[in-house]
């Protein structure tokens, strides 16, 4: 599941790497078996979509998908983007599994849906939701 957003990275947004890497997206494994995130995809609503590469996520671990350029490792892993890709107003990030399937989502701004469930904001704030529920 989408467990956290940081879309709006602290400080100056000035493109650099380190402030586009302040700009996050974490997964949590919620089971207690290891999955296998090869293929799986995240994507804002422009369209911008992330693939995992050959990532085994443990059972309750946590994997943070960076905008920037770095080296992945088991706890962070990069987009390699030089832009900015969670828009800070309003956008959704969601997760679909290696044959397309929505796996979660998570929403902020005009695109949060109230009454869908107990999604969180980095902030506090609770946002829409839908945890395991299928489209």
């Amino acid at each position: 599941m989408i467990s956290d957003v940081q879309y709006d990275a602290p400080g100056r947004d000035d493109c650099s790497n380190r402030s586009l890497n302040r700009e996050w997206v974490e997964i949590t494994n919620t089971s207690r078996r290891a999955v296998d995130l090869d293929g799986y995809t995240l994507s804002d609503e422009d369209g911008h979509t992330y693939t995992f590469g050959d990532l085994w996520l443990g059972g309750r671990d946590t994997v943070r998908v960076h905008t920037g350029v770095g080296r992945d490792t088991d706890t962070d892993v990069y987009q390699d983007r030089r832009n900015y890709i969670w828009d800070n107003d309003e956008d959704t990030a969601t997760l679909y599994n290696d044959r397309g399937r929505y796996v979660d989502d998570e929403s902020w701004g005009r695109y949060h849906r109230h009454g869908e469930g107990h999604g969180h904001q980095r902030d506090g704030g609770w946002y829409g939701h839908r945890g395991d529920h299928r489209r």
